[in-house]
């Protein structure tokens, strides 16, 4: 596997090593002692599966009690994700990082606690895998403006489409508003 820091260093892309040969595909998706060496220190407690159709924006998530990190990962389609600090005493507060992930490239994001976390959904389908450090907790959970001027976050959209929201995510707030980590 190959780990390489995003411009927000604590945000890692992994390149898993592929084996492919006439009968199809292999890959590790996750390994506790490579991703430790790298650096990541995780104990996965819980793996969710979206499915999106284009356009859809999921987004932007996080939970202040009870903060998770996700590892994340495209099986089907391909997405924008993306990921912004929330800790305010970062020297990266309020900067983010987006990726294509695609079910072609294989690519994951590891996205570690006090980041919010998104993503468009550029294919026609687009299945969505998260494995996170810590448990749903909805009384805990904020949303961070997907299109917040301060952010300006520069999303895939063709000139003309506007994205389709949840209306919890449609009602996200400023990040001058938001509630954030120390």
């Amino acid at each position: 596997m190959k780990f390489t820091p995003t411009r927000l260093p604590e945000v890692v892309l992994i390149e898993p090593r592929v084996f492919e040969d006439a009968r199809g595909s292999f890959m590790e998706s996750w390994e506790a002692r490579k991703f430790s060496a790298a650096g990541i220190e995780a104990r996965f407690v819980q793996d969710n599966h979206s499915v999106s159709r284009r356009w859809v924006l999921r987004g932007l998530h996080y939970q202040l009690r009870r903060p998770q990190g996700k590892l994340v990962r495209v099986t089907h389609g391909e997405a924008f994700d993306v990921a912004v600090d929330l800790r305010r005493g970062s020297p990266t507060f309020g900067q983010w990082v987006g990726e294509h992930l695609s079910a072609d490239n294989r690519r994951m994001l590891w996205i570690p606690p006090g980041f919010a976390h998104g993503f468009l959904a550029l294919g026609e389908r687009v299945e969505f895998l998260y494995k996170c450090t810590d448990f749903y907790d909805p009384g805990s959970e904020r949303t961070l403006r997907w299109n917040d001027p301060q952010l300006a976050i520069e999303w895939p959209l063709p000139p003309g489409v506007e994205p389709i929201l949840s209306d919890k995510d449609a009602a996200g707030v400023l990040l001058a508003e938001a509630e954030c980590y120390p």
